[in-house]
């Protein structure tokens, strides 16, 4: 998918608007307003897809082994270490040759990231005993801190930053009392073993050491150092972060509108956008918010109708036929949950600073094309890794054990209630259409704000406001590019107000307890080609949705234009179409299991 020059100069030139939102306690420099992000424990899932995600990467968590989990962090610092290896990248094994082993080659890697996850948990549910597990976790976690974690790994600071969002969301949701004293003793072991500014990935920094240690990625960690700075862990995080934070060969070119994207690793270099957001937002650097918002423009132009990116974890160059190539080369099409963690993150940022509602909808393509269709996380590290977009595709688990993947679709699962809502002083955002339940004030006045509904799979979204009292606040949805004719009715009655594609429509007035809000988006069919140069290989959409021809036997079918866009939905989540006189089913990424599939289709004459 290509963006032509005039959307990206769009994308590139969203302005900020005006709206209330507290300040980080340690900014140094004023920015404009913030969308606030909703607390955790303010948002209640019930939406069934993502709600099973969450409970079941949850009870992953919650029963792997302390003694497993604890087990690298001891064997390197020379401590008796019971238990069983937990497996695969986790482990740790100091004889490990990346030319022919697999287990140990990220020992303790997503340590970090699951306590991650289970203090967010606590947040979103109040669960005791998943507070117990992040504080015992903790306590034996900081029995073993050695410097010899950072210098015998191959990713001390990519260990580093998972461990130190790990604390700081353990002090700031599940109240750890010690965490900020076990974050420092952390910093003090690992930094000694730390690049002293950011690195490119690939270049060499440690002598003495193989290939194998230079995939690090030193330059995603500002980010958690300016949130642990703003979150009262200390001015040395702060002065971390701009150390650490990648301006010469990076952000610089992408404030200037260069795009040195090409080659880049994938998911990291994505993820270090955040890092520019956060330099932005809590430092007050114009330059890095242009850098994150020029990246993603180009970003876009490079990815997948999917809203996926990255085939075979790298960047592409801006124009090229890699996209197009990959169909064929490769099933490694996107890394998907550390990739979708990364881009939630980053358009939640984008979304916040600048109002506009197209960052939603890249939010919701990449949820329902890509992480929401993940397998399960299993307990013997069996993960999903790799969305495959390839013309014969099939979904797999990973080949590795506990790989990165297992950190982040923990993580992923636990967001998708921020994601959903914003609000600012006057009202609240809807961004995303889940079954679910925001609970927020306006001035005294209590107030939640509940939805129901089918959609994606249906086209409509029903919203229960209640109110403590009749209050005065605006209701403002998003209304996807895509969505020409959305409608909205207010008690039965159509709301007058504009409802244009591409924006939040603003259902401003006096809301009473039991008001009703029905939002219609007729999903509309639409064929995307994968770049321009090759109009005829495409995918087709239904509303945010793609929808995956199925594959049976060894047959490929070659439909005409007309034939893909008469397909027809024959149940909540299956499609039907005729392809050359034969039947073409047709799934969005969430209903697929094991049947092979195609993402594009080659279109006949």
């Amino acid at each position: 998918m290509r963006l032509s020059r005039r959307e990206f100069a769009r994308l590139s030139s969203m302005a900020l608007i005006g709206a209330c939102a507290p300040r980080a306690a340690h900014a140094s420099t004023a920015t404009a307003a913030v969308l606030e992000e909703f607390p955790y424990r303010d948002v209640s899932l019930e939406s069934a897809l993502q709600l099973a995600q969450l409970q079941s990467t949850q009870e992953v968590l919650m029963g792997l082994s302390e003694d497993s989990l604890l087990k690298p962090f001891r064997q390197i610092a020379g401590q008796p270490a019971p238990g069983a290896n937990l497996g695969g990248w986790y482990n740790y094994n100091p004889d490990y040759d990346w030319h022919r082993d697999d287990a140990g080659f990220a020992p303790g890697a997503t340590f970090g990231q699951w306590v991650s996850a289970l203090a967010r948990y606590v947040a979103i549910s109040g669960s005791p005993a998943a507070r117990d597990k992040v504080l015992r976790l903790n306590r034996l976690y900081a029995a073993t801190i050695s410097e010899g974690f950072y210098e015998r790994n191959r990713f001390p600071a990519y260990c580093y930053d998972k461990l130190l969002l790990g604390l700081i969301d353990a002090q700031r949701f599940a109240s750890d009392p010690d965490a900020f004293a076990v974050l420092e003793r952390t910093t003090a072991a690992a930094l000694p073993h730390l690049p002293r500014a950011a690195i490119d990935r690939e270049l060499p920094w440690r002598p003495g050491k193989d290939q194998s240690y230079r995939w690090d990625e030193s330059y995603t960690n500002p980010e958690n150092l300016l949130l642990a700075w703003q979150r009262g862990a200390g001015r040395r995080y702060r002065d971390l972060a701009v150390r650490y934070l990648d301006d010469a060969t990076w952000f610089d070119p992408l404030a200037r509108g260069e795009n040195v994207l090409a080659g880049k690793h994938a998911y990291s270099y994505v993820n270090s956008l955040s890092s520019a957001m956060q330099a932005y937002l809590t430092l007050g650097s114009s330059k890095h918010l242009n850098a994150a918002r020029n990246a993603f423009a180009m970003l876009s132009a490079q990815s997948y109708p999917t809203g996926g990116w990255g085939p075979d974890e790298k960047l592409l160059a801006a124009d090229s036929d890699e996209l197009y190539r990959s169909l064929t080369a490769t099933h490694n099409s996107f890394e998907t949950p550390c990739g979708a963690y990364a881009h939630f993150k980053l358009t939640r940022y984008l979304l916040r600073v600048s109002g506009d509602s197209r960052y939603g909808d890249s939010m919701e393509r990449v949820m329902y094309n890509t992480v929401l269709g993940a397998k399960p996380l299993q307990a013997d590290g069996r993960a999903f890794y790799y969305a495959d977009y390839n013309l014969s595709g099939r979904k797999v688990y990973s080949s590795h054990r506990f790989p990165c993947c297992s950190g982040t679709l923990p993580q992923v699962a636990t967001d998708y209630g921020i994601n959903a809502y914003f609000r600012d002083a006057g009202g609240i955002y809807v961004n995303l259409y889940l079954p679910s339940k925001a609970r927020f004030t306006c001035g005294t006045t209590r107030c939640s704000l509940r939805q129901s509904g089918d959609y994606p799979f249906a086209d409509t979204v029903a919203m229960h406001l209640g109110t403590s009292a009749p209050q005065e606040f605006a209701v403002r949805v998003r209304i996807p590019a895509w969505a020409s004719n959305a409608r909205l009715e207010v008690n039965g009655h159509r709301w007058k107000g504009a409802a244009d594609p591409g924006s939040f429509a603003v259902v401003a007035r006096r809301w009473r307890d039991g008001d009703r809000l029905d939002l219609e988006l007729p999903r509309r069919l639409a064929l995307t080609a994968v770049d321009t140069r090759h109009p005829d290989t495409v995918a087709l959409s239904c509303g945010p949705l793609v929808l995956f021809p199925l594959l049976p036997g060894d047959a490929r079918p070659r439909p005409t234009r007309a034939e893909l866009l008469a397909v027809r939905q024959v149940a909540p989540q299956r499609w039907q179409t005729r392809a050359a006189g034969a039947p073409l089913t047709l799934l969005p990424y969430v209903a697929i299991d094991a049947e092979p599939y195609t993402t594009f289709l080659e279109l006949a004459g």
